[in-house]
């Protein structure tokens, strides 16, 4: 009989085979010192471009002392227990109402996480007759959602409307047979990326076929859209979205996420998603931060503005580089370069030591083989000599590449 532990002890997957070189360095990394635009790696001062805090929230000065105020009043144990028992308050319910608002859908309804609550939601919302379609290139969170559906399940082609189509025709002679229906899920701004979801075309297909569709909308809440209500609202498809996700822990800053739809919808998930059902209320002290995050974001457009003012002119810079950025439609700034995993380390590594620039390394299996991601996430609170001085780095950077510098050895600690 074999030991459960004999594959842990062979095989420690794509990535975690690289654990003994990458740990503590390329992967969970320590980064120092307040969420800033600059921040301390291994003793040193560096730019970082891996930090979600898109409208500088996390630091601005009235955001900490309501932070600390209801820290001070609550505690972080308040509420105890599940909401559905006892965790229930006004606070809950005002902020749901307001996130509802802002969104344009009759109700919200909180979530604990992120990751648990879109993957809760999509459990909930499906059933064994039901079909799930959706886009190949979807987050973790989501595929981990659809993993758990006992019925039938099909992605499609990232971005790719033919094939979504195809694939809807598939789930409609199935459920002719099942009685089910169809759920499509999309991401509103895939974080990789960084492209839009193809919502308004997806939703041209609701003429055709009869399906729901669910969108997880991360990275556009609080960047897209006139108010920053998010990609709906930036393709004019919002009220055609039927259930609407998006996590505090990008542009808001902090812990927590919320589902919005219609009220029977929303009425049905508060009394169905069981990673909510059964856990603890999302304490008081982090609602009482959220609702003073959606007030500034509604509040304060030059936030706003002045991200999209980084954005700008850090992908304008690398394009008029020559820096293969992809098709980004967000502030997600993905570069593309061509090595090994060995040369990424490598060239990383040159990034962070001798040139002050921490930003993400994607490899395979995320991406193709061969293929090195740098992955960058402007801010409000980049300034202009952060993103000189980067864009300064990646020519250098590149030029080593090209040159076969990174295919030396090199130690990582």
């Amino acid at each position: 009989m074999r030991d459960l532990f004999d594959r842990i002890y062979k095989n420690k997957g794509p990535l975690g085979m690289w654990a003994s070189q990458a740990e503590g360095y390329f992967v969970f990394p320590k980064l120092e010192g307040p969420i800033s635009n600059r921040m301390k790696f291994k003793g040193k001062e560096v730019i970082t471009w891996s930090i979600n805090d898109y409208l500088g929230l996390s630091n601005l000065s009235e955001v900490r002392e309501i932070d600390f105020k209801a820290a001070y009043d609550y505690g972080s144990a308040y509420p105890m227990g599940a909401r559905m028992m006892s965790g229930h308050t006004d606070l809950h319910e005002k902020l749901e109402n307001e996130l509802a608002q802002f969104v344009e859908k009759e109700s919200a309804y909180l979530l604990n996480f992120g990751y648990q609550g879109i993957l809760s939601t999509i459990d909930a919302l499906v059933g064994k007759n039901d079909v799930i379609v959706y886009d190949v290139d979807s987050h973790a969170c989501i595929v981990d959602g659809v993993r758990l559906h006992i019925g039938k399940r099909f992605t499609y082609k990232h971005n790719d409307i033919l094939s979504l189509e195809k694939n809807l025709i598939r789930a409609s002679k199935i459920i002719e047979q099942t009685g089910g229906g169809i759920l499509v899920i999309s991401e509103g701004v895939f974080g990789m990326r960084g492209e839009q979801g193809c919502l308004k075309e997806i939703c041209e297909l609701k003429k055709k076929f009869n399906f729901r569709f669910l969108v997880d909308d991360a990275h556009g809440f609080g960047t897209l859209g006139k108010t920053g209500a998010g990609t709906g609202f930036e393709q004019g498809i919002q009220n055609e979205i039927d259930v609407y996700f998006a996590t505090f822990a990008k542009s808001m800053a902090s812990t927590g996420a919320f589902i919005a739809s219609e009220k029977e919808v929303i009425d049905y998930l508060k009394y169905n998603m069981r990673s909510q059902m059964f856990a603890k209320s999302l304490q008081t002290q982090l609602v009482i931060g959220a609702l003073k995050r959606l007030s500034i974001l509604k509040s304060r457009p030059e936030l706003k503005n002045k991200l999209w003012e980084n954005v700008l002119m850090l992908q304008n810079g690398l394009k008029n580089n020559g820096f293969n950025i992809g098709n980004t439609q967000s502030c997600v700034t993905p570069v593309y370069l061509e090595g090994s995993i060995p040369e990424a380390m490598s060239l990383v590594k040159d990034l962070r030591e001798n040139f002050g620039v921490f930003c993400s390394i994607v490899v395979y299996p995320v991406i193709p083989k061969g293929l090195i991601l740098l992955r960058l996430i402007p801010t409000a609170t980049h300034t202009k000599e952060d993103i000189n001085e980067t864009l300064d780095a990646f020519s250098k950077i590149r030029e080593r590449l090209k040159r076969g510098v990174y295919k030396l050895k090199t130690k990582v600690k």
